[in-house]
């Protein structure tokens, strides 16, 4: 009775292989079984590097059967010229009443590799200005997203003289979207000075943005009649929370904080003029 049973498990067992083709299990098997290093009989061969290209492949110069076009008489379009006016800050603050009023904006006309710059900086009261830093650059590109400037910078208002510097500096776009800016000067009777500025837009979402800036001045020597001593003379950061209605329109609200530093610090106390100021600010940016 065992034997018989053992027989029926063993068919069992047996029955599906016998059922195999015999190639089947051939292939299998590794080669050096059969004693040969040859593929299996049916096997295809790769394809050999060098052979002829396929039907579809692409030209050797990329034209795809397309005769080259001439250029004359068309426009390239880092030759046309270009223009833009942005005020990237129109805006009031809770200071004193003789700076209540902030400006600060620029405007370009060009082309991508040459363009004139206006800029201007100034503060006032009463919907007028008191004190304006204007620049006229001219800006050349020497690098992606970077360019050089040179001109000319007037300081005008205030409670001193007027002072006249040449001007030259680089600006443009640094790792992790940093646009940065630094600037020196050269005045009358030796005078020098140097300016950073450096800028950040976090973007909460595509219309609510948190502009981040920082600027410090420095200058060679003391300017008493303008308030100004030598070294590191003022910092100033922001913080800037807009909502673009548009691209062109953005009204913002932020604080402002600036410090005088060092000489700069002693002549304001002298004058009564406060050494630190931090400022509730709300105002437009505009470019069209």
């Amino acid at each position: 009775m065992n034997s018989r049973m053992a027989r029926v498990v063993c068919a069992l067992v047996l029955l599906p292989l016998s059922a195999l083709p015999e190639i089947g299990i051939a292939q299998t098997m590794p080669h050096e079984r059969h004693g040969s290093s040859s593929p299996p009989r049916g096997a295809a061969m790769a394809p050999m590097q060098g052979g002829t290209a396929p039907v579809d492949a692409r030209s050797p110069d990329y034209s795809q059967g397309l005769e080259r076009a001439s250029a004359q008489g068309r426009t390239v379009t880092d030759t046309e010229w270009f223009g833009a006016v942005i005020l990237d800050k129109l805006e009031y603050t809770d200071a004193r009443a003789d700076d209540a009023l902030r400006l600060d904006g620029w405007a370009w006309y060009g082309s991508d590799y040459n363009k004139v710059f206006v800029k201007a900086d100034g503060s006032g009261s009463a919907g007028r200005l008191d004190e304006t830093r204007t620049e006229a650059l001219w800006d050349r590109v020497f690098a992606t997203y970077w360019s050089t400037q040179l001109g000319v910078r007037q300081d005008v208002g205030g409670d001193g003289p007027g002072r006249t510097w040449l001007a030259a500096g680089v600006q443009g776009l640094a790792p992790y979207w940093f646009d940065l800016e630094a600037t020196a000067y050269v005045g009358e009777q030796g005078r020098t000075a140097l300016r950073l500025e450096s800028q950040y837009d976090l973007l909460l979402t595509q219309r609510l943005i948190v502009r981040l800036s920082g600027e410090a001045a420095f200058y060679g020597r003391s300017d008493p009649a303008r308030g100004i001593g030598n070294g590191l003379s003022d910092l100033e950061y922001g913080v800037r929370l807009r909502y673009e209605i548009r691209r062109q329109f953005a009204p913002y609200i932020g604080l402002a904080w600036r410090q005088r530093i060092g000489k700069s610090a002693d002549l304001a106390r002298g004058a009564g003029e406060p050494v630190s100021q931090t400022q509730l600010v709300a105002g437009v940016r505009v470019w069209f």
